[in-house]
């Protein structure tokens, strides 16, 4: 079983599975079995006589208790270099020790609370409205003229009222989605620059990124991320699989598979190769009773190009429900398993056009299956509904529908359509 992704919601049980790989990391190799000291003594007697025999067993006693511990640690060392031999791929030295990179990447990495309210049926079956905060993480990829931008996971943004990114060095500040795309689980969030102090800004980095496609299984991986909410906390393993498929509800895409732990609150947070670069954005985990050390990560190779279509597109913030733009629709979710099975595209079937309404005026009709808004994948009416939440009545977007014909086969088009008010 899956857990659903790992932001953190503290008022949910936390389905943590810690995978402790300490004590493999630790382990002393066993001793070979030497000779018993009474076994050398017989052996030097045959040589040197029985007169002397005796008094090399003395001092033959006393060496192997010094010399033998001297011959344990020197192989201990020749393993631990064959060891990082075989396992880097590059000039970094990977040891047990990951200091060195942790304190270079920590500054890049953030921790993420969105604060959201949500509709709760209540126990006399009355539905009310409640306040909830989740945490996670994020990493900080760019910076333009005016804006910080750092790169997460959707469903740890998705849906917040209010924002809120906490530094390494403490300061929080408020941030806004700048682009969100639910089939990658990808977002990216914007912070004013002049909304962060001058201290943070010399304290904080932009992120190094790797190439996740040049990833061998066997090598060495770090996480870190803001682990149930504490902070960011650094745990290791390696790489245990590559182009991994889960079978989640909505999301597309081939992920990396570690024991490095990803726990609650890691989500959006970097998995890092022995150089320090990000390769992956850490995303879910299995959690189940018989399973341990399973998390998973998004290639960063394979997300680049959706992080790069959201970072440039118009940071915007939520409008008031009552200036909020309408389609003028009616909907049903199209799932993947849907899809599959009356081949259709995943998305948003109109099951009505409503008259007066910007759809109806765009000339869009009954059949018609939304996928994207603005270049942001819609897979589902609750997306379709997150999106238009940063959209005033006539404003217009673009909207990327597959039409059917009388086959059952559909084409692909970009309808323009301003958007109604309630109202209408």
């Amino acid at each position: 079983m899956y857990n659903e992704y790992n932001y953190y919601d503290p008022n949910q049980e936390d389905p943590n599975n810690i995978f402790d790989e300490q004590p493999k990391e630790t382990k002393q190799p066993k001793q070979k079995k030497k000779m018993p000291n009474w076994g050398k003594a017989v052996c030097l007697g045959l040589v040197f006589g029985l007169t002397a025999g005796v008094a090399f067993q003395g001092v033959n006693w006393a060496g192997n208790k010094i010399t033998g511990d001297s011959g344990k640690t020197q192989e201990v060392k020749q393993a631990s270099t064959v060891n990082t031999t075989q396992l880097s791929q590059s000039s970094s030295t990977v040891t047990a020790d990951v200091s060195a990179i942790v304190e270079k990447v920590m500054p890049s990495v953030v921790s993420i609370t969105n604060l959201s309210v949500q509709e709760v049926q209540s126990f006399f079956g009355s539905i009310q409205q409640q306040e909830s905060i989740s945490v996670g993480s994020g990493i900080i990829i760019s910076q333009n003229d005016s804006e910080l931008l750092i790169v997460t996971n959707n469903h740890v943004v998705e849906g917040a009222n209010t924002l809120t990114v906490t530094f390494d060095d403490g300061e929080s500040v408020e941030a806004n989605i700048k682009g969100t795309d639910a089939a990658k689980d990808l977002a990216v969030v914007a912070v004013p620059l002049d909304s962060i102090e001058d201290s943070t800004m010399e304290a904080i980095a932009v992120a190094s990124l790797g190439d996740s496609d040049a990833l061998q299984v066997g090598e060495p991986a770090i996480a870190i991320g803001n682990a149930l909410g504490y902070g960011q906390s650094v745990t290791t393993g390696i790489i245990s699989a590559l182009n991994r498929d889960l079978e989640m509800e909505g999301f597309d895409s081939k992920l990396i598979q570690t024991d490095a732990a990803i726990n609650p609150g890691n989500s959006g947070g970097a998995l890092l190769n022995a150089n320090g670069e990000v390769i992956g954005i850490n995303t879910v985990k299995v959690n189940a009773n018989a399973v341990e050390g399973m998390g998973y990560a998004i290639p960063i190779s394979d997300a680049s190009e959706v992080i790069t279509n959201l970072m440039n597109r118009e940071t915007r913030t939520k409008v008031s429900e009552d200036e909020q733009g309408y389609l003028g629709i009616e909907g049903a979710d199209v799932s993947s398993d849907s899809a599959q099975m009356y081949n259709m595209p995943v998305g948003v079937y109109i099951s009505n056009v409503i008259d007066n309404g910007g759809a109806k005026e765009a000339g869009l009709s009954k059949g018609t299956i939304i996928t994207e808004l603005d270049g942001i994948t819609i897979d589902s009416m609750s997306t379709l509904k997150e999106q238009l939440q940063y959209y005033k009545a006539g404003e217009t977007v673009t909207l990327t529908v597959q039409v059917p014909n009388s086959r059952g086969e559909y084409t692909e088009q970009e309808v323009s359509v301003t958007l109604g008010d309630s109202a209408n």
